[in-house]
């Protein structure tokens, strides 16, 4: 079972980042893909286009929005199984995102989404 963190698509890739998955169903804007450093994008467990603007990364929202996105992960077992195919055998795992806030956004609710479900673990 790997370790799983999360990470700004705009940070510095570090060797200690293990495997790297960006979870947004879009590119991050201005990132080149080689800058980026991705081993994999897994687009279909990010929240869908819906979900996603109307959360529009309202803070206050973000409760609702991690409640609703659990909903959609729950319906989306195809999509976890492609997300842990991707990263099979790997020790370490970072989960890639766009958002500038970095405690109201998908891969805060995926990750934790991840170790409850008993896929991976907290560092």
């Amino acid at each position: 079972m790997p370790v799983v963190s999360i990470k700004r698509a705009y940070a510095q890739p570090q060797e200690s980042d293990g495997f790297r998955v960006l979870v947004d169903r879009l590119w991050p804007r201005g990132t080149s893909k080689a800058k980026a450093h991705i081993d994999a994008w897994v687009k279909d467990v990010a929240p869908s286009k819906e979900l996603r603007t109307w959360f529009a990364h309202i803070p206050e929202r973000f409760p609702e929005f991690a409640e609703r996105y659990v909903g959609e992960l729950d319906a989306n077992p195809e999509g976890i199984e492609r997300l842990r195919q991707a990263w099979a055998g790997s020790a370490r795992v970072t989960l890639v995102f766009a958002a500038k806030d970095e405690a109201h956004n998908n891969a805060v609710v995926l990750r934790d989404y991840l170790v409850r479900q008993g896929f991976a673990r907290e560092q």
